[in-house]
């Protein structure tokens, strides 16, 4: 099959090769998928996409006219694809449905303990030569409440590891995860109940119609004074203008973000000589209890390997039977 992989970069492209075995003919650009690009595709049968590509509807109809079948997408999510056009063309889709969990959960855990532990501000004090301790007070995680929002695979693994610190663990989630209940101590609420009762809320959703903007103005002003926040779920779970809101009033004391909502123009690119245009994203980053990395959770050689054998499997179900078991519509 031949297969244009789009977004490629330096961390994924080995990764990629390794998995195919030279079964598939794929031919590698950086350039993102979008109108101006989509006639890269003539000639391909699939291609594969990556979070910070656009499948709308005007772009998959091009994307037919070239005789793209396929798309493989190399996520878990695909609010980026117009899937209701996707199918009205013939064209399938599969995502990567899971890969390593740990590697997100550790991401949110590693983003917890920097901004309780204040290490960002700590080394920076340190660099200039300001050894006070005056700033740098947190609080011992032991005891604490945890809520977590999603109890996939993702935010069972966070669930865990905040266990194993000793937490009690609120949860909310259209349904309850009946194994990890077995295993650890956890409590169902409501999002108004745990956004109450939690001292840390960390966020493992899937990106849908209902959960767009779950948290907002009114999520935010329900929360605990002085909670720390967690987001490497997806930008768009969150109203940022909110956000931004409620770590001004301090009813939020810290954000960890590895998503943004309006991410897509600014991650995965330098930008070292071109200034980023967003004041929204601008002042989040400027604030020193506010910490944001690009959404590199997935970044895990475990993570990367899995994605990329998925990938390839699914191409490797199309080619030989028509038919992938990760399709979504």
């Amino acid at each position: 099959m031949k297969v244009l992989v789009y977004s490629i970069f330096g961390f994924d492209r080995p990764f990629l090769e390794k998995a195919a075995h030279g079964n598939h003919e794929l031919v590698f650009t950086e350039q993102p998928l979008n109108e101006s690009t989509v006639n890269l595709a003539k000639g391909f049968d699939a291609v594969s996409l990556f979070t910070s590509d656009e499948a709308s509807e005007v772009i998959l109809k091009k994307l037919y006219t070239c005789g793209v079948k396929y798309i493989a997408l190399r996520s878990v999510g695909y609010d980026h694809v117009d899937l209701a056009r996707a199918k009205s063309l013939a064209i399938k889709v599969a995502n990567v449905p899971e890969y390593s969990p740990y590697a997100i959960a550790e991401l949110a855990v590693a983003l917890l303990l920097a901004l309780n532990r204040k290490l960002v501000l700590g080394q920076t004090l340190m660099q200039n030569g300001d050894y006070r301790l005056d700033h740098l007070v947190g609080f011992d995680l032991h005891g604490k409440t945890i809520g977590i929002v999603g109890t996939g695979k993702i935010g069972t693994a966070f669930a865990r590891i905040m266990h194993g610190f000793g937490c009690k663990i609120l949860a909310f989630d259209i349904q309850e995860n009946k194994e990890l209940m077995k295993e650890i101590p956890i409590s169902y609420v409501s999002i108004a109940d745990l956004c109450v009762n939690s001292d840390v809320i960390s966020v493992h959703y899937l990106l849908n119609e209902t959960t767009n903007h779950l948290f907002n103005k009114t999520t935010f002003s329900q929360m605990k004074k002085g909670v720390i926040f967690i987001n490497t779920a997806r930008g768009s779970i969150v109203n940022s203008e909110d956000l931004l809101e409620a770590i001004e009033n301090k009813t939020i004391a810290a954000a960890g973000l590895d998503v943004y909502e309006k991410e897509k123009p600014i991650f995965f690119q330098d930008h070292t000589n071109a200034s980023v245009s967003d004041p929204l994203f601008l002042k989040l980053r400027s604030y020193s209890n506010v910490i944001i990395t690009g959404h590199q959770g997935f970044l895990t050689n475990e993570a990367l390997e899995g994605i990329a054998h998925t990938t390839i499997a699914n191409l490797n179900a199309w080619a030989y039977n028509g038919i992938s078991e990760n399709e979504v519509s």
